[in-house]
């Protein structure tokens, strides 16, 4: 991947949720594209998986730096913040300046109950314990991220959310997933208003075929969804998560979309 129209030098790039899916698959096309020097902090809970992903991107262009942390909590959030720190300052010192560029790919997140309709929760820690992770955690943790590479001259910025259909559209029985979905991209859409020397993209990586995928065709309560989503599986209409992955990637080395914009793998 280019640093985009610009953008000079090394990279420090953050991606969690990366042990398994489309966060894999998006550390793995970034690993490759990167220019040589830059280093790549994947997230995530699996620490084996992590540090298999690294082994597998030995040799590419940035070096992978694993953590395994539980986002939900302050100390898997301190973690991250920690490992993207050390990151910059190994660049400043082998590389004999500061990295041009600071990618931060917003990708763990759950499906929470996708069981029950929304009369039915009546319990509110549930609900807050869905949102911890899936609104709390990316806003917590860009917000760090970003005061500890704050802004300087020549020095690019880019935060991605990684949103979905579901921030647009209602999906019965989704009640939990689309509306931290929502919270989440309209929160994304408000630092770019606030931030305009942040690059902002809210990006809805398709259908994947994924475990994730599997749990929605097991556990969606609403059986008009249910069976839709057991048609695409069937059918062969889900999209891969290195195809996707690839997209992304493609989007941001053009970095010509409009901050806080939502865009859809399906887009032209």
């Amino acid at each position: 991947m280019s640093a985009g129209p610009g953008v000079q030098g090394t990279s420090v790039c953050i991606v969690t949720g990366a042990s398994r899916g489309l966060g894999r698959a998006l550390a793995l096309a970034l690993a490759a594209s990167l220019q040589p020097g830059s280093r790549l902090v994947v997230a995530g809970r699996c620490g084996e998986a992590l540090r298999e992903l690294r082994d597998e991107a030995a040799g590419s262009g940035a070096a992978v730096c694993p953590v395994q942390a539980d986002l939900s909590g302050d100390a898997g959030l301190r973690e991250v913040v920690r490992a993207a720190g050390d990151a910059g300052q190994q660049q400043q010192q082998q590389q004999h300046g500061a990295p041009g560029r600071l990618l931060i790919i917003n990708n763990a997140g759950s499906l929470g109950d996708i069981s029950k309709r929304v009369v039915e929760f009546t319990q509110p820690a549930q609900v807050s314990s869905y949102m911890e992770l899936n609104f709390t955690s990316p806003m917590c943790l860009t917000a760090a991220l970003l005061q500890a590479f704050p802004r300087r001259e020549n020095f690019h910025r880019t935060v991605v959310n990684i949103s979905s259909l579901c921030a647009k559209e209602p999906f019965k029985t989704w009640s939990l997933y689309c509306a931290g979905k929502a919270a989440r991209e309209m929160m994304f859409r408000v630092l770019a208003a606030e931030e305009p020397d942040v690059r902002v993209l809210n990006y809805a990586p398709g259908p994947l075929d994924t475990s994730m995928h599997e749990q929605a065709r097991r556990e969606t309560g609403d059986p008009e969804l249910r069976q839709m989503l057991e048609d695409m599986h069937r059918q062969g209409r889900l999209v891969s998560c290195q195809d996707s992955a690839r997209k992304l990637v493609e989007i941001l080395a053009k970095d010509e979309f409009e901050s806080g914009a939502h865009i859809d793998y399906f887009d032209p």
